[in-house]
């Protein structure tokens, strides 16, 4: 049967498919309301599932929706494992924490950040102490945010960043862009100055049905980077560390690591992983992301300086702003049969990889 059926166009589909999968396969479901409501005004919310007894030893969690518009794929995994049976395939003291789109704004409005601005996987850092600095990014700032968006504005802004990148490297200006930064709130990868409330939910969440876990094998679903259709697991623990170990023997050689430099995506700083293993230090957290590959990289940095350039200063409901929405949604989905079949072959293969290494933990 095609993969096809678990993939949904729009975030109430998608939401809808995932509940209705939830009560036919037997697990028990909450609902977080979220304060915002969608384009079309609906309600917004984050939907999780529980599978399995209630008081495990070990967890899979799955996670869908971190950044808004990747939502599509992960939801479509995560549908997909569930009503393939991947919940009745766990091993007798092993549950599974099944929670759909993390950041419901920006899955229902086709945004990679949360109503404010904020990206969810830059968020997770300890604002008790002072904020990580990115003066890489200070640098480009002004190129990454211009106030028009016609052809003499993005030429000049595409020739400003090749000066960057000519001077320090492609994969320099990657870093510089997507590391993170808490200074340019209305900028791109802004980690935000207060925890947003889709780390609130994500924290709670995990705080009621993961605490008494002693080990917790954790996959956040991503696009975006890497080769057509490809599921990149990314290392979520620095080199050296038990939990690097834990996934290289997990995964396989196929694991990439950021600080090691072989991994698609550069270092990046305030990531969920950092934000569960500080919540539930007395869990061993074995957490990796999963990043398919959809467009070239220029062309998503591309769709993303856009669409940040749309809700900053244009009008999404303009023919310019729906060309936009329909660039950053092709960017981070692509809705073709083929990518739809690689990337739940792929979800699945490594869902039974986590749950086989939570069996021998």
């Amino acid at each position: 049967m095609s993969a096809s059926r678990y993939f949904s166009d729009t975030y109430q589909a998608a939401r809808e498919k995932f509940r209705a999968a939830v009560a036919k396969a037997g697990g028990i479901p909450s609902t977080e309301a979220n304060p915002g409501k969608g384009p079309d005004g609906g309600s917004l919310a984050t939907d999780a599932a529980w599978f399995g007894p209630k008081d495990p030893s070990r967890a899979l969690l799955l996670v869908s929706g971190t950044h808004g518009v990747e939502g599509f794929c992960g939801s479509g995994a995560e549908v997909g494992w569930i009503e393939t049976g991947g919940p009745g395939r766990l091993p007798p003291g092993i549950g599974a924490l099944v929670i759909h789109a993390i950041n419901p704004h920006g899955f229902a409005w086709l945004r990679r950040v949360t109503d404010d601005n904020v990206d969810l996987n830059r968020n997770f850092v300890d604002f008790t102490r002072p904020l990580p600095e990115n003066p890489a990014y200070d640098e480009i700032a002004a190129a990454l945010d211009p106030e028009r968006w016609d052809d003499a504005a993005r030429a000049d802004c595409a020739r400003r960043l090749q000066t960057y990148a000519d001077k320090h490297g492609d994969f320099a200006l990657q870093s510089a862009i997507s590391r993170g930064q808490h200074k340019h709130k209305g900028g791109l990868f802004f980690g935000g100055t207060v925890p947003t409330w889709s780390r609130r939910t994500f924290l709670a969440l995990c705080r009621r049905h993961l605490a008494r876990c002693r080990h917790v094998g954790f996959i956040d679903l991503h696009t975006g980077l890497g080769p057509y259709g490809y599921g990149e697991p990314i290392c979520m623990h620095a080199p050296g560390t038990s939990g690097f170990s834990r996934v290289s023997a997990w995964y396989g050689d196929q694991v990439t690591s950021p600080e090691q430099g072989n991994s698609t995506s550069a270092v990046v700083v305030g990531t969920l992983g950092e934000g569960l293993e500080r919540e539930l230090p007395q869990v061993a957290v074995t957490g990796m992301a999963l990043e398919y590959g959809t467009q070239p990289v220029p062309d998503v940095l591309l769709a993303l300086r856009a669409d940040n350039w749309l809700h900053r200063h244009g009008d999404p409901a303009s023919p310019l702003g729906r060309k936009i929405k329909r660039q950053i949604r092709d960017a981070f989905y692509q809705d073709k049969d083929d990518w739809k079949e690689m990337v739940l072959k792929r979800a699945l293969e490594m869902f039974d990889r986590a749950v086989a290494g939570l069996a021998r933990a």
